[in-house]
């Protein structure tokens, strides 16, 4: 049990965010808050043919549409909508009002039409909440797959993995999983960057120059990680095992082979935090939106997920532990408050912004990725620029 409900936001109202988060609670054994428009949940919910109001033990923040939606049909009129969701869902949670978020997917290149820079919930976050280095992390199949490089076009992968953003990674991921999820030394396994890690330079001397000696300066602070490994053999399964967590140079090198493993059940978790936020493992899925066939298993998982690393030894902070003299961040229910206003959408990662990990501030120019443009009828895979991140 969390110390408060968990937040789930709600996500992109045209996709299945609304699907899955009303039949995940519906579910779920955990007090939990829904963030939306109250009339587009209940229409969905009766599209499900779930009860409304919602069973005690979940109940809903109501925050108007700007715009009417039709199922599969995005509107950027409504970036600002699924942002303001995010950031209530942040300030409750630093204020001891909930106890952990669990996010639905959103639309990048919706959110970027509607005229805000935004790369993924992963950045957002740690823009609103002020964290210097944040990890993204995918569990599922028996596997944690962390990543160095999140949402970031292949080509910049190099130029964005230097010495000092894998120490700062390897030390969050280190971090976490002992604290939030109990594991007393975490053994880290780490992907190299080149096929066959570089096969001694002949294939690229990232491994050589920059992988090889964070890991050592990592090992000299006392983290039990190793490597680099060739990425092509490091998740087999006999070989995996035995890990405790894989780090993975880019998205789609430790993205494919986790989701192979269990997608549609894997969890995302943003490691790094001053909260616990997770996520689903997939994305929009706008040609499944509205049929009430879109599968809750994932956001169900991110739910129990959530509360589950919340109750562990979390360091949440509670009321009056934000007003540090030189924070930026609100005091505890400064903006909760009945009669406060929220911040306008965007506000939050506005005021810590910008990032400091290499090559993943969400500028205006930051390229959507391609990869899985197209969703399959009976899979809720993201089209471009939808991810889960």
């Amino acid at each position: 049990m969390t110390s408060g409900p968990i937040a789930i936001t709600t996500g992109e109202p045209a996709g299945i965010g609304p699907e899955i988060a009303l039949r995940a609670a519906h579910k779920s054994t955990q007090p939990c808050v829904l963030l939306g428009d109250r009339a587009l949940l209940e229409r969905t919910a009766a599209l499900l043919g779930l009860p409304w109001p919602l069973a005690s033990g979940c109940s809903v923040h109501h925050e108007p549409l700007p715009r009417a939606v039709a199922p599969g049909h995005p509107s950027p009129a409504n970036a600002g909508y699924v942002l303001k969701l995010l950031d209530r869902a942040i300030v409750g949670c630093r204020s001891g009002e909930f106890g952990a978020i669990a996010t639905a997917p959103v639309h990048k290149a919706i959110i970027h039409e509607g005229g805000i820079a935004f790369s993924g919930h992963t950045e957002y976050l740690a823009a609103a909440t002020g964290s210097r280095s944040v990890v993204m992390m995918l569990v599922g199949g028996g596997l944690r797959v962390a990543l160095a490089t999140t949402h970031l076009p292949l080509a910049k992968v190099p130029g964005a993995i230097t010495r000092e953003s894998l120490g700062l990674t390897l030390d969050v991921l280190d971090r976490d999983l002992r604290e939030r999820f109990g594991i007393a030394r975490p053994h880290i396994a780490v992907a190299g960057l080149n096929p066959h890690a570089g096969e001694s330079g002949l294939l690229g001397r990232e491994e050589i120059d920059v992988i090889g000696p964070a890991i050592e300066a990592a090992r000299e602070r006392g983290i039990d990680a190793d490597g680099p490994w060739p990425a092509d053999t490091l998740f087999v399964p006999a070989r995996a095992k035995g890990l405790d967590a894989i780090l993975a140079m880019y998205h789609d090198q430790g993205l494919a082979p986790l989701k192979y493993a269990s997608f549609g059940h894997g969890v995302n978790v943003t490691l790094g935090l001053p909260l616990v936020r997770t996520s689903v493992d997939h994305g929009t899925a706008l040609d499944l939106a509205g049929t009430g066939r879109a599968e809750p298993d994932s956001m169900l998982a991110a739910i129990e997920l959530a509360a589950e690393l919340a109750a562990r030894n979390s360091p949440l902070p509670r009321a009056g532990e934000l007003a540090a003299p030189n924070s930026p961040l609100p005091r505890a229910g400064e903006l909760a408050t009945p009669n406060s206003p929220l911040p306008r959408a965007g506000e939050l990662a506005a005021r810590n912004s910008p990032l400091s990990r290499a090559g993943e501030p969400a500028t205006p120019n930051s390229p959507l990725p391609r990869a899985g443009e197209l969703a399959t009828p009976n899979s809720p895979l993201p089209r471009a620029g939808e991810g889960r991140g």
